[in-house]
């Protein structure tokens, strides 16, 4: 394995901003300036788990702050092959994020849906009310990494993403990558059995 030193890293991040801000066109992209162990794996344009002809349901929910992305990220999915149960908000009079975010979560912990995603103003209080709910763990994620890991590390079945914090195209890039990823297993596993363990030492009659 051939590691990145932090000063690799820092001309990279440097690059990038530059292309971003069109001060440097011809850069080529990221993944050639990293050795091929690092390089990011692209995620692909359909699911890689779904067969031909299946489909699985994404519940997606919203307050009035994430209303517009959701709408965005609703038409994505349908793009992508996922069939779409919409827990609303319906438009963008304000409401509670509480309301939206555990019925979302709700279907996902009666196994009503595959995966959950939840918007709100900033994803934070969302991914408290969806953890919550028995059998859920919600990941609020804010770029790839974030996006990746909460599901090869920790098997999230919940995604919340702030609607002020994050565009339209980044918001899209984490949904494609968190819906894609697989859980890895392995060392992983125990680690989400403790996370449950907890939450079953909680539920009623779980001290018995």
């Amino acid at each position: 394995m051939c590691p990145i030193s932090d000063s690799e890293i820092h001309d990279i991040v440097q690059r990038v901003v530059q292309r971003r801000l069109g001060t440097l066109p011809d850069l080529p992209p990221i993944e050639q300036s990293l050795p091929p162990s690092a390089a990011p794996k692209p995620a692909p344009d359909k699911p890689l788990d779904l067969q031909a002809g299946a489909k699985r349901i994404v519940a997606i929910g919203a307050d009035h702050g994430g209303y517009d992305l959701k709408e965005v990220i609703k038409k994505y999915l349908v793009e992508l092959g996922y069939e779409v149960t919409d827990c609303g908000t319906k438009d963008k009079s304000a409401v509670d994020y509480p309301d939206f975010a555990s019925a979302v979560a709700s279907l996902i912990s009666q196994g009503k849906a595959w995966r959950g995603i939840m918007i709100d103003g900033a994803g934070v209080g969302s991914c408290m009310v969806a953890n919550k709910i028995p059998g859920v763990r919600a990941a609020m994620c804010y770029d790839y990494s974030s996006a990746l890991n909460s599901r090869e590390h920790n098997d999230a079945n919940v995604l919340t993403l702030g609607a002020g914090l994050i565009g339209e195209n980044l918001a899209k890039q984490i949904v494609k990558t968190w819906l894609s990823t697989e859980f890895l297993g392995g060392r992983h596993t125990p680690r989400v059995e403790k996370i449950m363990a907890v939450e079953k030492q909680y539920l009623k009659g779980g001290n018995s």
